[in-house]
């Protein structure tokens, strides 16, 4: 049985697809898949069985994770625990599940896990910044960049997390190309918050790594800003901010696309 990660992104959320550093973690909500020999390559997920070569995005994004794996006729059995559409990972931890099975079944390379998952991604988020599927994959508390990939963050102390689900979850595909019809409406503006956020996950990872709570805690708000400045925020998330902040946490984020969907909220 093959099992990855669901994720929250602590800061950087958005602006990592434009090259900016972010900060994710893997929470223990996950997936979990197992492959055996079969006649035809088939997917079974929720109850739903769908072949490799059917017409529907998830057989699509089937295909092209054994594409890339090499793969033959396998049969494929997955599960998730985590919300589908809320910001934690769910489809990127059903990826590298599902890779991590068919390459365990093949006796392949698990180092073709991560370009795999990231090909059944992109299927459904047709830019991913390749986030997800690397703390999906890793676990741990993790610093990424497009170009440099995952790298570990040694923490001083332990980070304690509520997640909620704030309201209905928006596509991820259609809160990324929002956010690009700003870039290109107002690339000025768009740049200098992309620098205001690289600024707070660069600080986040210092405090992450001297233990500092608090002053991690005001990065999450200030985070927030300027992520409801890109208008990937709504008046739940904003709400269920506040009722976390009101209840004594240190800071409360949305997590992944925004538009509703998950928050965090950093506890003492």
């Amino acid at each position: 049985m093959a099992r990855a990660s669901g994720k929250v992104i602590l800061l950087g959320a958005h602006a990592v697809v434009y090259g900016v550093p972010a900060i994710a973690a893997g929470i223990e909500r996950g997936a979990e898949a197992r492959a055996s020999a079969a006649h035809e390559a088939s997917l079974v997920i929720a109850g739903r069985t769908v072949r490799a070569d059917d017409e529907v995005d998830l057989a699509r994004a089937f295909r092209a994770l054994l594409a890339v794996l090499g793969a033959g006729a396998v049969r494929v059995e997955a599960r998730s625990d985590l919300p589908l559409g809320a910001g934690l990972g769910s489809s990127a931890a059903i990826a590298v599940a599902v890779a991590r099975a068919v390459c365990e079944h093949a006796n392949l390379d698990e180092a073709l896990v991560p370009e795999a998952a990231l090909a059944f991604e992109r299927i459904f988020h047709g830019n991913p910044s390749g986030i997800d599927t690397a703390a999906a994959q890793l676990g741990g508390c993790l610093w990424y960049t497009r170009v440099g990939g995952a790298q570990p963050i040694r923490l001083a102390r332990s980070q304690e997390l509520v997640v909620a689900i704030a309201g209905p979850s928006a596509s991820t595909k259609s809160m990324d190309e929002a956010v690009a019809r700003q870039r290109a409406q107002s690339p000025e503006v768009f740049q200098k918050s992309l620098a205001g956020i690289e600024a707070l996950v660069k600080n986040a990872r210092l405090a992450l790594e001297a233990g500092d709570l608090r002053a991690l805690g005001r990065l999450f708000d200030l985070n927030q800003m300027l992520l409801s400045g890109l208008l990937v925020s709504n008046e739940a998330i904003e709400n269920a901010c506040a009722v976390a902040r009101s209840a004594g946490a240190l800071g409360a984020k949305l997590t992944g696309a925004g538009g509703g969907g998950a928050v965090i909220a950093l506890c003492e």
